[in-house]
């Protein structure tokens, strides 16, 4: 099988998502397009790009674990997605740990926080969300074990 190319695991991801927008109302696709660049400029490779670009895909429920499973994606990027997918309870040390497990994980992750985190991204959300979502990011960082800054 051949593998999706990047503009086409860019073209899928988009369509999933779609009509769907973050918590700022902007079009979720951007918060995709920032993520897949931020792991652009920190040296990620094309499998942890393609995760970039689908990292929410199935927590979201754009698209369903089945597609992940049978879509023409490198192993190394299903696990990546896999890992960054949330499960409904999950406790933050354990998808923490999942992370920090699998190979190319933790600088997908460490970007889409860093997008989350973006201060002008957080500005206009009401104080009660930003001050939560700030909380929940920096906890996230500490048990992945990456610095701040």
């Amino acid at each position: 099988m051949t593998q999706l190319s990047p503009a086409e695991v860019e073209a899928v991801a988009r369509a999933a998502h779609e009509g769907q927008t973050d918590k700022a109302g902007r079009p979720y696709a951007e918060h995709l397009a920032a993520v897949a660049e931020g792991v652009r400029a920190r040296g990620g490779d094309r499998d942890q790009i393609a995760a970039a670009w689908l990292h929410d895909s199935v927590e979201d429920d754009a698209l369903s674990r089945q597609w992940l499973a049978e879509a023409a994606l490198t192993p190394r990027t299903r696990a990546i997605v896999d890992a960054l997918t949330k499960r409904p309870g999950e406790e933050p040390e354990e998808y923490a740990r999942r992370i920090l497990a699998t190979p190319g994980a933790l600088l997908v992750k460490e970007s889409d926080l860093a997008h989350n985190a973006d201060p002008e991204r957080l500005a206009v959300l009401p104080e009660p969300t930003r001050r939560r979502l700030t909380e929940k990011y920096t906890r996230m960082r500490a048990l992945l074990g990456l610095v701040q800054g």
